[in-house]
Formats: structure tokens, C-alpha cells, sequence
């Protein structure tokens, strides 16, 4: 019995127990399991290689398919009915076993249970088709460090426990209320996870025929348009009625909150009312915070600003707004709380807008200006004044294009716009004004909606919830994102210098020859040259520091080792490879030197890289990489496929990057050296050189002889654009941020943008130089760059 009720471990995928049948758990490479029905279904981007979901390191994958990898025994031993004998179980000292889970989690069964049955499958969301909201953003970290990279469900499942309680709270309210139909709203489908940009959607229905009020109907509606106009106002009065009726306040409203079915019919888009909301928040917060007192000009400023983008505000939630966002208002001016009666006022609005045309925009901002600034100081019968004069004018209006035939809508209408809640009408007064347009009341026994009631003093107005603050909450989840390597602050520094004009220089000369390489560790900079040496330069002040000599042949390569014991490894044409330390005092002498062997047709080492393991990797002209051992320089293994020189190598997420002459790049594991796939290699007849590589994350860069760059992201094939006049020589990458510098002497910065499924290189800005770029290297806000000229130059932000 107590067997029956363990915890049985789970496919970190699917979340489904494992068996003996289905969800059989199979070993990858790297040693995590998977069941083999996800391991079927993953979409395997390479065709010898798979991304492990929980760590997603590249590893091989078997052309016969998950059945031809080995069975994680210890998880089948604790299946039942399983074939496998089970181990001995150790038990805690009162005699139960001990258990620990299969997966670390942050949120309880309970917890799991509640929210899973509002999540969508990944595969099951057409972006186009659907109303997608942004409500939350998945870490980029790993899992405590540890480097383990959930599933979709547990991504999801964790974003949705870190959310604050009270937004987590809204959320939940907005999934039960409109999970169904509810109404003319649009149905809310559920919770999306897209984990390639790692953002939580909110997911709704979407009408087909999208937003039927253009500006060719608005202020069209003429007197022999007066069916259409109440067919519309009706479905407008009715879809804010539902949203009353779950409990919810919408706080604004603009023409794009309301979509339309192939019939006409209007639905209420709450999608694009949380968005209008977040749009309401950013316009607000343009004025100002800290209790700075806004005058008069600059509310009208931003009232036309909102009415210009056709959002429509009543005054107490523009009061509370301002409030919220530290924007002095006078004492007393915030006087009345938002309620059912402020959507009214919205209701109102868009229909003598539609109506009326645009000059009742202008009279609205007038009005509201008096209400919003002058309220507290002006009496009641000044107010009052103002309402009249508006009133009098809209019913001009209206009676010149409709006569005296329709005075209850006008009268109606009106009463809405008054400044005190309580005066003003209910939506379903205004429906049933509306159907008096085309059924006259003594006729209309059929619909009533006497019966629809709710509480007139509650509500969940989504102008002051937590989901219309999530775009704020994004730039600082960005920032912190981006300080821990996405996109450092340095990078963003110096692409808007070079968008500025604000790039400082600074020149460093020594060298006697070509710079070839650029390295940087414990606050140096070492650079390598055609002149057989590496110099050492400080970071603090750009001086001379040291120079490292005794190589017989040019220094093609350097990179740098910045652990415990801190490494500086050059290697040089003649397949010398010497490994200097850089602890002060700088020695004369390497720590270890050794040589590849060579026959008449090498030409040496062409490209190096190290690993977090320890090992270092060489590129040669014999067309081969070989993997050297940093304690005693043996030689641990030798990796071939290339048909030409190896022009550059590149180490990133357990990956092995390898560039060639042949036009190929190929991925080699590090945990096995197996080669998991070539690319570009799939072009018959053409061959353009690969001259550099640069690897960050999920994306890969490969820069050509002919001055393109082609980009991969998550192992596919993204973009091939021209970028530079000639040869690219040398690459930086940092984050989304990437440096190129090229044989036609200039430095260029592009921005990686896109999503999962395409990527749009946009052009920052270039520099000009005076030689031929032969190497690049980006560290916090600098860009260094070696030049065939012999110099070496820092490029920063600065005014």
C-alpha cells in the first residue's frame, strides 16, 4: 500500500511518470534521461544531433531514433510491475522510506494542479491566428546554478509560482471568468509558454475580421446610417455588461478593444485592453514623477496624446494615474473612486465619437481638463457651467445630423459625460437607448436586461491591476537579464555611441608586425603578432606591461585561461604552442611549450580554444584539430572531416565550433569529440571561406571571404547577409550585439533581433579606420581592435 502511493519520477518533458510501456526513460549522452515518446517528438534540428531538453547540450543522436539508446535502469527499478529487481531502499529511523524527488520544484502538487489545466501545448499556438499578451518572463538561468534547464510545463510552472501573489491572483480571476464564452468577449484559451524568447502569454481568440471601426466609419454614421450604428452600439453595450457581470472594470477603451466575426458581430478583445492599459502607463509616466505639479497645458498635452491614439479615459482614472505615478495633482481632485460608472463614460465617448466625427475629441479634452486640473479649485457651479456648455454643444451636433428624432440618445449620451459618477446612466440604459433606434419600446417585449445585475460599488478595475504594469516590470527583468550576459551595458554603451557619435579612441603602438590575436583576463590585454611576440598591456591606463618572447615563428592565435591559475597560450606557424603564466611578476620564460608535428604540407596553427575542462584546441593547415591537455601538453585526441586549413575555433555551451578554408563549419561534442553536424556545407559548388567564428549561448556567427556574415540560432540556419566590401577578418559577439572588422578597413556593429523563426540584422553604425582589421576582442564597454598596421586601438562610449 505505502509502495503504491510513492512519488514516481518523471520525464522532465512531458511531467509523466515513466514506465515500462510509453514513457520509457532513455540516457543521453551527457547523462540525463528523457522518455523516449519525447525524445520521438522533439524536432531534431541536425541529423546526427539533439539538443538535450534538461541541459541542452548538443549530443549525438542515433539515425535509428531513441530505441537504440540505453535504458536509465535506476529509474525503471522504481516502476512498478517492472522487470528490473528494485535496490535496497534505505529507510529513515521510524521505518519510513526515504525520499527524495526525481526533480527540484518550487511550487506544490496542489499548486500544479490548480494551473495546469490552463496551460496550451507549445506546439498547439499559431501566433497569426490567435490574441497574444505578455504576462510573465522565464529566468534565463540555469537551475540554481547547477546548469539543469526545465521543460515547457515546468518553465511555465515556475514563472507562474515566482509571480507576485496579487498579479498571480488577477491573472487567475481573468482564466476562470473568460475561460469560457462569456458573452461579446473574446474567449480567453489559456497560458502559452514560447520557450524561445521565454515570455508567458496570455492566449484569446482573435475575430477574423478584425477591428471593423476604421477611420472610414468613425464620425461617418450619417441619419440613413442609423441601423448599422445601433446594431454596433448595442453589441459595444452589451460585451461591457459581460465584463461587469465577472466582476471586472475596464478602466479605458479604445476602437481596437473591439474585433468583429465574419458577421459583424462585436466582441470584446480583453487582450488588447490589458495592452491599451500598459500603453495608458507609459503615456502617464511621460510626465513626470516625484510629485512634480502638472499644469494645465501639459494635462491637455496628455489627454490629445491619449485620444490621439484613440484610448479613451474617464477623469477619476485619470486622477488615480496620476496619483500612482507620482504626478502632483491638487489636493482633493481625485474625489470620486473609479467604479461600473467609468466604463460608462467610455461607452459614451466612443459612440459620439463615432457619431460626431473628431471635433468631439477636441470639446472632450477641454472638459476634461477643467475636471481633471481646476476641480478643487473652482465651485460646483462652475463645473457645472462647463457640463452645460459641452452638453449644448454635443446636442447640436447630434440634433443637426439626426433632427429631434433621437433626443432620449442624445440626452442620454450626454448624462454620461457627467463629471459625478452617481449621475451618470447605466450601460444598460444605454443599450436599451441605443435599441430604441430601430425598435421603438412599446414594441420590444422580447429582451430584458432588468435581470442582469451586479454590485455597483465593487469590481476589479484593470487600470490600477497588476497584469497593465508588466511592461514596466519587463525593462527591469531586460536589465537584469542583460547585466548577467545577455546584453551588457557596455555593449548598449558603445552601440549608442556609435549611433551618437560619442566613440572615444585610444591608440597603442609596440608591435613590429601584423596583430593577429586579442586576449583578455585578470584586467590585461595580450595581443599576438606576425613579429613572433605577445605583448602585455594594462587595462587601467592602456600601457606596456610585458613582452612574451621565444617564439621561432609568426604568433598566428592567443587566448587566455582566467581560472585559479591564470593562463596566457600563444601558438605560432611553426606549430609551437607556449603557455605563459601571468601572475605578477610576469616570468621570461614559459610554464610549458611544445609542438604539433608537421610534414612539408603544414603550414602551422591557424586558430586556438580553450574548454572549462581543461583542455585547449588547435586548428592547423594539416586540417585537423587536435585536443591538448593544459597539465602535462599531451595530446588527447585529434578530430578530422575538414578538406582545408582550419581558419578558426570557437567553444561555447559543450560545443566545439570549427571553421574552414572548405567553407564548412562543424559542431564537435566535448564530452565524446564526436562530430554532431556540418554546416554549410549544403551548397554544392560553392565555396566561400570561413574566416572567424564567434559563438554566444544559442546563436553562431561564421564571417566569409566575400564580406557576408551567416547567422544560426538554436541549430538552424537563420539569415546570410552582405555586411562588409571585402574580406571579414575578424568577429566579436557579445549578447545581441555583434562587431565585425574587414579587409575594407571598417569596424561594423549590427543588432540581432527577431524571434524563434526569423532573425533581422539591423545596421548600428561603423567606424573607419585608417588600416585592415585583423582582430577584435570585447570587454565591458571596450572594444579593442588589431590592425595589419602594426597598432592596436580601445574604442569606448564617452561624451
Amino acid at each position: 500500500m505505502m509502495e503504491s502511493q510513492e512519488e514516481l519520477p518523471e520525464c522532465p518533458v512531458c511531467l509523466q511518470p515513466y514506465d515500462v510501456a510509453l514513457t520509457i526513460p532513455r540516457v543521453l549522452a551527457c547523462g540525463h534521461s528523457v522518455c523516449e515518446s519525447c525524445l520521438t517528438s522533439l524536432p531534431q534540428k541536425l541529423p546526427e544531433a539533439i539538443r538535450c531538453p534538461a541541459c541542452t547540450v548538443l549530443v549525438k543522436y542515433p539515425p535509428e531514433g531513441p530505441t537504440a539508446l540505453p535504458k536509465n535502469i535506476d529509474l525503471l527499478r522504481l516502476v512498478p510491475g517492472s522487470e528490473y529487481p528494485k535496490k535496497p531502499v534505505g529507510k529513515s529511523p521510524n521505518g519510513s522510506h526515504v525520499h527524495a524527488p526525481f526533480l527540484p520544484r518550487s511550487w506544490s502538487d496542489e499548486f500544479y494542479s490548480t494551473w495546469k489545466k490552463y496551460l496550451l501545448q507549445y506546439d498547439a499556438v499559431e501566433r497569426e491566428s490567435l490574441s497574444l499578451l505578455s504576462v510573465g518572463w522565464f529566468s534565463r538561468g540555469g537551475d540554481g546554478g547547477s546548469g539543469f534547464e526545465a521543460g515547457s510545463v515546468v518553465r511555465v510552472m515556475d514563472c507562474l509560482s515566482e509571480m507576485e501573489e496579487e498579479k498571480r491572483e488577477e491573472l487567475g480571476l481573468v482564466l476562470r471568468a473568460f475561460g469560457e464564452q462569456s458573452g461579446r468577449i473574446c474567449r480567453v484559451l489559456g497560458l502559452w509558454g514560447d520557450l524561445g524568447d521565454g515570455v508567458l502569454y496570455l492566449v484569446s481568440e482573435k475575430q477574423k475580421s478584425g477591428n471593423f471601426l476604421d477611420e472610414n466609419n468613425l464620425g461617418g454614421f450619417e441619419k440613413d446610417g442609423v441601423f448599422s450604428f445601433a446594431m454596433i452600439g448595442m453589441e459595444m453595450c452589451e460585451a461591457v455588461i459581460a465584463l461587469h457581470a465577472e466582476g471586472f472594470i475596464a478602466g479605458w477603451l479604445g476602437y481596437s478593444c473591439f474585433q468583429f466575426d465574419d458577421f459583424e458581430h462585436a466582441y470584446l478583445d480583453l487582450n488588447e485592453v490589458l495592452l491599451i492599459g500598459r500603453t495608458v502607463h507609459d503615456v502617464v509616466a511621460e510626465y513626470g514623477s516625484g510629485g512634480k505639479k502638472i499644469s494645465d497645458g501639459e494635462i491637455g498635452v496628455l489627454l490629445k496624446d491619449l485620444f490621439k491614439r484613440d484610448v479613451f479615459v474617464s477623469p477619476e482614472v485619470v486622477l488615480v494615474l496620476l496619483e500612482k505615478g507620482g504626478i502632483g495633482v491638487e489636493p482633493g481632485s481625485s474625489r470620486y473612486s473609479i467604479g461600473y460608472s467609468s466604463d460608462v463614460w467610455l461607452l459614451a465617448c466612443i459612440l459620439l465619437r463615432i457619431l460626431v466625427g473628431e471635433v468631439f475629441t477636441d470639446m472632450l479634452v477641454d472638459y476634461m481638463c477643467h475636471i481633471v486640473v481646476k476641480a478643487s479649485q473652482d465651485t460646483e457651479s462652475a463645473c457645472s457651467n462647463v457640463y452645460t456648455s459641452l452638453m449644448e454643444r454635443v446636442s447640436s451636433l447630434l440634433g443637426t445630423k439626426f433632427g429631434s428624432e433621437h433626443v432620449s440618445l442624445q440626452q442620454t449620451l450626454c448624462k454620461c459625460l457627467d463629471s459625478d459618477p452617481k449621475n451618470r446612466s447605466l450601460v444598460r440604459d444605454v443599450w436599451k437607448t441605443v435599441r430604441e433606434l430601430v425598435i421603438k419600446p412599446q414594441f420590444d417585449k422580447m429582451v430584458k436586461l432588468d435581470r442582469v445585475t451586479y454590485d455597483e460599488n465593487g469590481g476589479r478595475c484593470l487600470v490600477v491591476g497588476k497584469l497593465c504594469l508588466l511592461s514596466q516590470e519587463r525593462t527591469e527583468t531586460q536589465e537584469n537579464d542583460e547585466s548577467q550576459g545577455n546584453e551588457t551595458n557596455g555593449a548598449a554603451k558603445m552601440v549608442n555611441g556609435l549611433i551618437e557619435g560619442r566613440i572615444k579612441t585610444k591608440e597603442l603602438q609596440g608591435h613590429l608586425d601584423s596583430v593577429t590575436g586579442l586576449a583578455v583576463a585578470r584586467g590585461y590585454l595580450f595581443s599576438s603578432s606576425f613579429d613572433k611576440s605577445v605583448k602585455v598591456w594594462s587595462l587601467q591606463d592602456y600601457s606596456h606591461l610585458h613582452t612574451f618572447t621565444g617564439h621561432e615563428h609568426k604568433v598566428m592565435a592567443v587566448v587566455c585561461v582566467d581560472e585559479e591559475q591564470p593562463l596566457c597560450i600563444s601558438g605560432d606557424s611553426g606549430g609551437g604552442i607556449f603557455v605563459w603564466s601571468i601572475s605578477i611578476p610576469f616570468r621570461k620564460e614559459p610554464l610549458k611549450k611544445w609542438y604539433e608535428e608537421k610534414d612539408w604540407r603544414y603550414s602551422g596553427i591557424h586558430a586556438l580554444a580553450v574548454s572549462e575542462n581543461g583542455y585547449l584546441y588547435t586548428g592547423s593547415g594539416d586540417k585537423l584539430i587536435k585536443e591538448w591537455s593544459l597539465q602535462d601538453g599531451t595530446l588527447s585526441c585529434t578530430m578530422s572531416g575538414h578538406k582545408s586549413v582550419i581558419s578558426s575555433l570557437a567553444v561555447s555551451n559543450g560545443v566545439l565550433y570549427s571553421g574552414s578554408w572548405d567553407g564548412t563549419v562543424r559542431l564537435w561534442s566535448l564530452s565524446d569529440r564526436s562530430l554532431l553536424t556540418v554546416l554549410g556545407g549544403d551548397t554544392p559548388g560553392t565555396v566561400t571561406t570561413v574566416l572567424s567564428l564567434a559563438a554566444d549561448q544559442n546563436t553562431l556567427v561564421a564571417t566569409y571571404e566575400n564580406g557576408s556574415i551567416k547567422i544560426w540560432r538554436d541549430d538552424v540556419f537563420r539569415k546570410s547577409i552582405q555586411v562588409h566590401n571585402g574580406a571579414i577578418l575578424a568577429i566579436s559577439l557579445e549578447g545581441k550585439w555583434v562587431f565585425t572588422g574587414s579587409w575594407d578597413r571598417t569596424i561594423k556593429a549590427q543588432e540581432l533581433a527577431g524571434d524563434d523563426f526569423q532573425v533581422d540584422v539591423r545596421a548600428i553604425g561603423s567606424i573607419p579606420c585608417s588600416s585592415v582589421i585583423t582582430a577584435l576582442s570585447y570587454w565591458e564597454g571596450k572594444l579593442f581592435a588589431g590592425f595589419g598596421d602594426r597598432t592596436l586601438k580601445v574604442y569606448y562610449h564617452g561624451k
